[in-house]
Formats: structure tokens, sequence, C-alpha cells
């Protein structure tokens, strides 16, 4: 049991830095949107590379925030009965989520990305537009790195299920 609680906690801590990380970027996607707005209002001055950054930051927390979400409960739940229901109930249904939905979803999102993302590096992909970013296949290879955290996180998910479904103590999630 203490073998479980220390590999979810292992995988907790990678989603704490995935978090760290999906705010940082943030940080400099909302730094590069005021440099756009800046640049093109006020010196009237356009930059495709940069416009295009907006979109890789943003994909970039989008994909790196979607493990934290799920880690810290900050998606989106319809908790009309699961609230009500005891904690061993809750445990088998979130089991079983894991289970039949999350992992075998990630997985495959991580697995059909990695030849995705390979593609795209191997083709040399960039951006079609003049001036635009090079290098595509960094940004497509978020989505593979994306779900093997997500798979990670429905890991540790599965693991807290487990610990609660085998414990007569209440463990917060």
């Amino acid at each position: 049991m203490y073998t479980l609680l220390l590999l979810e906690r292992s995988i907790n801590r990678i989603a704490d830095v995935l978090g760290w990380i999906a705010s940082t970027l943030f940080l400099l996607l909302v730094i590069n949107v005021f440099y756009n707005v800046v640049m093109r209002y006020v010196f009237n001055q356009v930059s495709i590379g940069s416009q295009e950054l907006e979109w890789h930051l943003f994909s970039a927390v989008f994909l790196l925030g979607i493990p934290y979400a799920l880690k810290t409960g900050g998606h989106v739940r319809i908790d009309v009965f699961y609230e009500r229901w005891p904690q061993k109930i809750q445990a088998v249904i979130d089991l079983l989520g894991c289970l039949i939905l999350l992992l075998p979803f990630s997985f495959l999102i991580f697995y059909f990305g990695l030849d995705f993302t390979q593609e795209a590096y191997q083709l040399g992909e960039s951006s079609g537009d003049p001036g635009g970013l090079p290098h595509r296949w960094v940004i497509k290879g978020m989505i593979p790195v994306s779900f093997l955290f997500l798979f990670l996180i429905g890991i540790s998910k599965s693991l807290n299920a487990i610990q609660r479904l085998m414990s007569n103590d209440q463990i917060k999630e």
C-alpha cells in the first residue's frame, strides 16, 4: 500500500511541474499578445512568426494544462449524483472511468501522435506563411507528450481509487 502511495505522489509531483510550466507559458503568451497588439496598432508592424507563436504557446498551455487540471480536479465534472454517493462507490466509478475511458484514450492519442510528430519532423514541416515559424514538429510533439502525462495522471487517479477501495480511512483525493 505504501508503494502505491509513493508512486501516486511521484506522478502528482510531475503534474505539479506541468502546471508550473503551463502557467509560465501562459505568462509568455500574454506578453507575446501584448507585444503583437502594440506592434500592430502603435507601430503598424505585423510579424507572422510572432502571431504563430501565439497559437503555439496557447497549444502548449492547453496541452500541458490538461494533465494538471485532471490531477487537481479542475476539469469539468457533473456531480449531481456522484457527490451524494459513498466514497467506495465513488472510488469504483473513478477506477472504472480511468481503466475503461481515460487510460485507453490517452494511450491511443499518444501512440498515433508519435507518428504524427515523426512525419512532421521527417518532412521538415514548417509554416506555409512567409516569415512563419519553422519546426512545426515541435508543437505537434506536444500532443503525444501531453497524452503521455495524461496517461500517467490516469494511473495516479487509478491508484488513488484503489487505495480508497482498500482503506477504511477517508483518503482525500
